[in-house]
């Protein structure tokens, strides 16, 4: 396939992130014939290949949140946890990794624009989520639901995500519905140490 050709592909797709699969898709191409030509391109440095079978464009300025929907093709996963306390303004410290929910197993994924470490929740307290700022292109915990994901996380590891030393609540953060949230979860033990967690937090505000 020759150069010019694949990067016609590229650009069809109008963003900067892409996979593998997306331009064998386009071209009907084999998946060796796909996968050596955006390899010559990485040679020639007009892509950079993020991980296994995503790419991105050498000449953008692409956010590591943007490659999260291509991490996990086969199950959703939406940015949770202390990563979005972070992006909502209710912790100052930027997250050394970009921490999701997921219903999938838990694990830790290195990629070249960043790391990502992805806890699993029940798949019935899998939801509170949106897209960011209701046109991003990842997936987001509601500020409520992410500090409520991050007690639900530190009943089963009790080293992370159990202690903010500085949190702040934006006037639209409702203790209300974060109390709603740790009602929603299915393990009673868990529900029970979630909301304890919980008060104390509201005392200290």
């Amino acid at each position: 396939m020759a150069r010019q050709n694949i990067l016609v592909y590229i650009k069809q797709l109008k963003r900067p992130v892409f996979a593998t699969s997306e331009i064998i898709a386009l071209s009907g191409k084999s998946p060796s014939t796909v996968t050596q030509s955006l390899n010559y391109l990485e040679s020639q440095g007009l892509i950079i290949k993020v991980h296994r079978g995503i790419w991105a464009e050498a000449d953008s300025r692409v956010s590591p949140y943007s490659i999260i929907p291509f991490l996990m093709p086969q199950s959703r996963a939406y940015v949770s946890f202390v990563s979005a306390l972070h992006l909502h303004g209710m912790i100052e410290q930027i997250p050394q990794v970009i921490t999701l929910a997921s219903t999938s197993h838990t694990r830790t994924v290195h990629t070249k624009m960043g790391t990502f470490t992805i806890h699993r929740i029940t798949p019935q307290f899998f939801k509170g989520f949106d897209w960011y700022r209701g046109a991003g292109n990842f997936l987001i915990a509601q500020p409520e639901k992410a500090l409520v994901d991050s007690l639900y996380i530190s009943a089963y590891k009790s080293k992370q995500f159990g202690f903010f030393p500085e949190m702040n609540f934006p006037k639209e953060f409702r203790f209300s519905k974060a109390r709603g949230w740790a009602k929603e979860i299915p393990q009673a033990k868990i529900r029970c140490y979630v909301q304890k967690k919980l008060e104390v937090l509201f005392k200290k505000c």
